[in-house]
């Protein structure tokens, strides 16, 4: 067994400190009326060993979204796995039961604080792992796409992030298995279905969009 040095220990402890004091303060108080100080003395350590690993609270902030993102990449070896077995919903039940787990930090993020950098970068680490999951799976699958992979992917992705807001933020009552299915369905049967109309209906659908 690899044993890993303690100053990495240190390292990871510290940034871990950081980043729950920033979500902290900012949960409390809001992104722009916190300080770089206020955050290291929330954290226990000094501004020197703030700036040793961030350049501003800017930078810790999307150090927040990238520490999200190198987490559920733990998971892929999982979700790789049922996208072998077909469209289960798998990987998106994985991103909201990681929401669950993780509630505080995806608000400050799908909010959009400290300028909306953080949930732009977010929205395009998702929005990538869905094209490239889109483009993998049309290739294997020999289909030919009706409608450009980045415009799908855009569209995927601004769906589930705008659900995803919804849901961490308020007591929807949906468990992240009930909410998963319903976008399931909605990905595959579609929105003229969800609501209950029928293919004779579907293009007056479009003059219930305001």
């Amino acid at each position: 067994m690899v044993t890993k040095p303690a100053g990495d220990r240190r390292v990871r402890r510290t940034r871990a400190a950081l980043r729950q004091a920033l979500v902290e303060l900012v949960l409390d108080r809001g992104f722009q009326a916190i300080t770089v100080e206020e955050i290291a003395e929330r954290a226990d350590v000094g501004r020197a060993t703030f700036y040793a690993h961030y350049r501003d609270k800017e930078d810790l902030l999307v150090g927040v979204v990238r520490d999200l993102a190198e987490d559920r990449e733990r998971l892929l070896p999982a979700v790789r796995q049922a996208h072998a077995e077909g469209f289960t919903g798998l990987p998106v039940k994985y991103i909201f039961e990681h929401a669950e787990q993780e509630r505080s930090v995806y608000r400050v993020i799908l909010r959009g604080e400290g300028d909306g950098r953080a949930l732009r970068e977010f929205t395009d680490l998702i929005c990538a792992h869905a094209e490239s999951a889109f483009r993998a799976r049309t290739a294997e699958l020999g289909a030919t796409p009706r409608i450009p992979l980045e415009v799908v992917a855009r569209a995927w992705t601004g769906e589930l992030i705008g659900l995803l807001t919804w849901w961490v933020e308020n007591d929807t009552g949906y468990s992240a298995a009930e909410i998963t299915a319903h976008l399931r369905d909605l990905s595959v049967y579609g929105r003229v279905w969800a609501t209950g109309l029928t293919p004779l209906d579907a293009p007056g659908a479009l003059d219930l969009m305001p």
